[in-house]
């Protein structure tokens, strides 16, 4: 036996080898210590009483998904190495074989994902420059591909789709320069070398949209080539949920980057990196798990077409304004399972009975879904046209599978009677077999006089008669022991031998016919496996839009105008976020940008006023806008935004060597580098991690530059009043602040984004807000009052470190001001 797992450990060195012994997965060797290690589960050993014992672990086979789940989480491949033949009926060692391969980015039947998150694989190829992507959902069947010029939208769009593992070309330099831009930008990312043949553009040729890709992005269908051979490999051939293959847009979608996606907190919130917080969470009322799946996407990849985005929003004012609507689509969706990876399941033969009854009762609903967006708004019955309800599956199906079935598909009990008359008569005579041994306790405890005769079954020697050793003496000579126990004995004579094997065989033969027309009945599901797809789809998008029409009902949103202009205009705008979390204190605000007269607005005010809640907000109504939602505003028109980008708080990459200032010029650079006219930029301070001058310097820098040459629609939060100046000589900076009001030496946040300029920070009553201490407070009060009268020692440099109780010092006349109107330039 152990011969045998050294073979198949072979053939498979990357992997941990779960090797099924009995009801046991085992592992053995170097597997067994590190499994162990991970799984916290205990290392035993093989051979104790040798000089080098085998090291030795196990699982359950009958629980063994979360296991599986905690490697997959922990970046390792486990191959699953299964027992191909009845132990009972095989000769000499049982056939094993590996069945799949399992790794962090093919779980195509779905173990261990959270429904509704998805479980990416990436594969590039590289050629004359030229980046091919392509990405997949083994457990889905999605797929997609492009090409780039450059890695920054490379590593763009893995940042969005987060893959678990990425497929690249054993031995090309230029691959391994790329290795390390993605690791930085996908933490923990398990990387899979596959060598050039892998690459094959053939390997997709079968594929809907193959020809597309082939003919048009080359490199990129290499890639594709490779993610489908590792599929192939992994999961044994069994591929077939992969229907076709689709372009991943860059021309008809926002970009995103991984900044812009943090600092929004699109899917996860920046602190803790939890779901609740983040503006999925906030919009999320989806029922079904594919809904839930594909608002995420339609998140990270809002859309920049007008006509797109307003038929999205027709779909969902349809069903904004007709609640009864509304509850009967939601109701609908709450009955729905997940298609998409049932039918996958079902495609690669390795869904099971109670697959199959969620899946009819999925299609059943999914016709009355249908039917409840008959004759409504066109926008809803585009959806409704691509829902096909099988309905020959579906009556077959539930003819067919038992109302509760079992999980195990080869142990019977899968198949409602009246299906098959020749299995009918099979269980009957099961069941009369039954009812004779059953009669045989009595008619035996009768006979020999033991009043506790008990007759009973178990896996290992079958049906048997079991005596208590106090009635040793009345066994009659035709009972012939079997086993001895501790209290009884156990015995069979050759009646209940023949009756044991009617039973036992009628049960084998059973199982094998159910097993055989369950195998069937989900062959003819996988066989439709594009139409469930493209059913799944549309039910997803269904969901997706109701889910909106619902947020935009409960939290009263608008529907906003969308279009191709430069303005961006929200009348009572509210963060949909923060609001939902401080309702009683959120203000709405107004905010008007875009044009050649305001083009950047200069927003001053003192922390904690809500500069960053303002600006982010916009961002996030536009964003919001684009995928199709209505928006926490009165009123909202927003010109397309190309991209979104945020140069938000302060943080430093120290693992790649960057400070927080150096990750903020970073930042900036990007945002310089890249910018257009109809990009939406948000700036929350730039220059505070360097000397004050240095800072000051670079934020009238950036600013001008973003004012002059790139253009975009830009807001600019800063501590630096002196940049309020630029508005004097700038035609499309405009001064805007966040209003306080000052109260018996403190302040009181007013929230509200007002015109004009202010000339404090309000600093030091924050910080009296935070707690520090009093007598600093006071002493930072007498610096501030020293710094802002100009006061100066002998030698011209300002007298911060003196106090009121200090000898008083000449004040020093000759010193000039930063900024001297528009004289100065920097």
């Amino acid at each position: 036996m152990l011969r045998q797992y050294a073979r198949i450990k072979s053939q498979y060195p990357d992997s941990i080898v779960m090797f099924r012994l009995g009801d046991f997965y085992e592992m053995f060797y170097e597997d067994a210590v590190l499994a162990s290690n991970i799984l916290g589960i205990t290392l035993t050993s093989r051979n104790k009483k040798e000089p080098n014992p085998i090291p030795l672990c196990g699982v359950p086979h009958h629980s063994v998904e979360p296991y599986l789940a905690k490697l997959l989480e922990n970046g390792k491949k486990v191959a699953i190495c299964d027992q191909m033949e009845d132990p009972q009926l095989a000769k000499g060692i049982v056939k094993r074989e590996v069945t799949r391969v399992l790794t962090p980015g093919v779980i195509a039947d779905g173990l261990g994902l959270g429904q509704r998150s998805s479980n990416h694989l990436a594969s590039i190829y590289i050629y004359d420059g030229i980046l091919g992507l392509a990405v997949v959902e083994a457990s889905t069947g999605y797929f997609a591909a492009s090409e780039y010029d450059g890695v920054d939208g490379l590593l763009e769009e893995l940042a969005r789709v987060e893959p678990r593992e990425v497929l690249i070309l054993a031995d090309q330099p230029s691959e391994s320069r790329i290795e390390s831009g993605i690791s930085a930008a996908c933490p923990g990312i398990l990387f899979t070398r596959l060598d050039e043949t892998s690459f094959d553009p053939a390997n997709i040729a079968p594929l809907d949209g193959a020809a597309e890709i082939r003919g048009s992005m080359p490199v990129a269908a290499r890639a594709a080539g490779g993610a489908m051979a590792y599929l192939a490999a992994t999961q044994m051939g069994r591929t077939r949920q992969m229907t076709r293959i689709e372009t991943i847009s860059q021309t008809c979608v926002m970009r995103l980057d991984e900044q812009t996606k943090r600092n929004l907190e699109l899917v996860k919130t920046m602190r803790e990196g939890e779901r609740e917080g983040s503006l999925l969470w906030a919009l999320d009322r989806t029922k079904t798990a594919a809904g839930a799946r594909l608002l995420r996407r339609w998140l990270l990849y809002p859309l920049t077409e007008p006509a797109r985005i307003e038929a999205r929003l027709d779909a969902v004012e349809a069903i904004y304004k007709e609640p009864a609507l509304m509850r009967a689509l939601s109701a609908a969706l709450g009955e729905i399972y997940d298609i998409e990876r049932i039918a996958s399941r079902a495609a690669a033969g390795s869904g099971n009975a109670r697959d199959l009854v969620a899946l009819a009762r999925s299609l059943e609903a999914a016709a009355q879904l249908k039917q409840e967006l008959a004759g409504r708004a066109q926008a809803l019955a585009d959806f409704a046209e691509r829902i096909d309800d099988l309905a020959a599956l579906c009556t077959k199906i539930a003819a067919t599978i038992a109302e509760e079935p079992p999980l195990g598909v080869k142990e019977g009990g899968l198949i409602k009677a009246g299906v098959s008359a020749e299995l009918d008569e099979i269980r009957d005579a099961i069941a009369n077999g039954k009812r004779i041994i059953a009669g045989m306790e009595e008619a035996e405890r009768a006979s020999t006089g033991i009043g506790s005769l008990k007759i009973r079954f178990n896996r290992v020697f079958g049906y048997y008669i079991e005596v208590t050793n106090a009635h040793s003496d009345k066994v009659p000579d035709r009972y012939m022991r079997r086993q001895t126990l501790a209290n009884a004995e156990r015995y069979i004579t050759p009646e209940l031998k023949e009756h044991e094997e009617k039973v036992l065989g009628g049960e084998e033969r059973a199982r094998a016919m159910e097993h055989e027309m369950f195998a069937q009945l989900r062959e003819e599901a996988g066989c439709a496996i594009s139409a469930l797809q493209r059913t799944a789809s549309a039910i997803a998008a269904i969901d997706v839009l109701t889910s909106f029409a619902g947020v935009a009902a409960e939290y009263d949103y608008a529907r906003p105008v969308v279009d191709d202009s430069q303005e961006i205009e929200i009348n009572d705008g509210r963060h949909p976020i923060v609001e939902r979390l401080c309702p009683a204190r959120f203000v709405p605000n107004d905010v008007r940008i875009g044009g050649d007269d305001l083009r950047l607005l200069m927003i001053t005010g003192p922390n904690m006023a809500g500069k960053s809640t303002v600006m982010r907000q916009v961002a996030l109504i536009a964003l919001m806008a684009q995928i199709g939602s209505f928006v926490p505003a009165r009123r909202a028109r927003i010109g397309v935004v190309d991209r979104i980008f945020t140069r938000v708080g302060a943080s430093d990459a120290l693992a790649q060597g960057q400070s927080t200032f150096m990750v903020e010029m970073s930042e900036a650079a990007l945002i310089l580098r890249e910018a257009k006219k109809q990009s939406l930029v948000i700036i929350d301070e730039i220059g505070r991690g360097t000397s004050t001058f240095d800072g000051l310097a670079i934020a009238w820098a950036v600013a001008e530059d973003l004012h002059d040459r790139v253009g975009s629609r830009t807001m600019f939060a800063t501590h630096y009043h002196e940049l309020t100046d630029m508005a004097l000589t700038k035609p499309g900076i405009s001064n805007y602040h966040i209003a306080v009001k000052e109260w018996n030496g403190k302040i009181v946040f007013l929230r509200k984004l007002m015109p004009g300029a202010t000339s404090h920070s309000y600093g030091i009553q924050v910080a009296a807000l935070a707690g520090l201490p009093g007598c600093v407070i006071e002493r930072a009060r007498e610096v501030l009052s020293n710094l802002e009268a100009g006061e100066f020692d002998e030698v011209g440099r300002p007298r911060i470190g003196s106090s009121k109780a200090a000898k008083p010092r000449r004040e020093h006349a000759g010193q000039m001001p930063l900024f001297m109107g528009q004289a100065i330039k920097l």
